[in-house]
């Protein structure tokens, strides 16, 4: 027993496609996607140590870096399906957690089981890390969805992850690193020159009525 088959999931994840079923511009793989949401999550923690949080650097690398691990074993379910109903989103949580144990028992070194426990854990916890990957995750699917609309995909799903991801976003509004996204961040987005930006424009409005466009003219 070693960590062969570790590093041979990492590659698996290189052929997992996100947002399985639904036409796209472009392909996103989980392995991109983990990569993205590792740099995004710096990006926030930086936000949040310059107006005094403490970082814990090494937990946050950790969660975000393989928040998505696991999908190697279920792959990636589609959004509105995996949110449809809580029954059904704690059922594919115990799936997911059932095999990752075994995973954990059957191929990594005894010496290193309870580490790969943590590391492949559920992430997204009450802590400042586990709100953070929480936040980078939905700003990730956030801008997958925008890049969509943005090149005109008629797809109408775009348009809902793009409400759920900004809804989920806006749910931690209390956090620096969010109120530096929803200020500094969103306004650059939604000043893109696209076709949609109306529509987008008025989901943004929708979900934060008091919000103001920087740039709008």
């Amino acid at each position: 027993m070693g960590l062969h088959q570790y590093i041979t999931g990492l590659t698996n994840l290189e052929w997992l496609d996100r947002a399985p079923g639904f036409f796209k511009y472009q392909q996103h793989s989980v392995a991109a996607h983990s990569f993205k949401v590792a740099a995004i999550a710096q990006m926030l923690g930086d936000i949040e140590e310059l107006h005094g949080n403490k970082i814990d650097w090494k937990m946050l690398y950790e969660k975000s870096v393989n928040h998505d691990y696991t999908e190697r074993f279920i792959g990636d379910i589609k959004t509105p399906v995996k949110y449809a109903t809580k029954e059904l989103r704690h059922m594919l949580a115990r799936v997911e957690t059932h095999m990752t144990e075994n995973f954990i028992q059957n191929e990594i070194p005894s010496e290193l089981q309870n580490i790969y426990r943590r590391r492949l854990g559920e992430g997204k916890d009450d802590s400042l890390e586990g709100k953070i990957l929480s936040v980078a995750d939905k700003v990730d699917l956030l801008y997958e969805s925008f890049g969509e609309i943005q090149k005109g995909n008629p797809e109408t799903v775009y348009s809902d992850i793009f409400r759920e991801s900004l809804t989920t976003i806006v749910a931690f509004k209390e956090m620096p690193s969010v109120q530096y996204f929803l200020t500094n961040v969103l306004p650059d987005l939604l000043n893109e020159d696209f076709t949609d930006r109306d529509k987008l424009a008025k989901i943004t409005k929708e979900i934060m009525p008091e919000y103001h466009f920087a740039k709008e003219q």
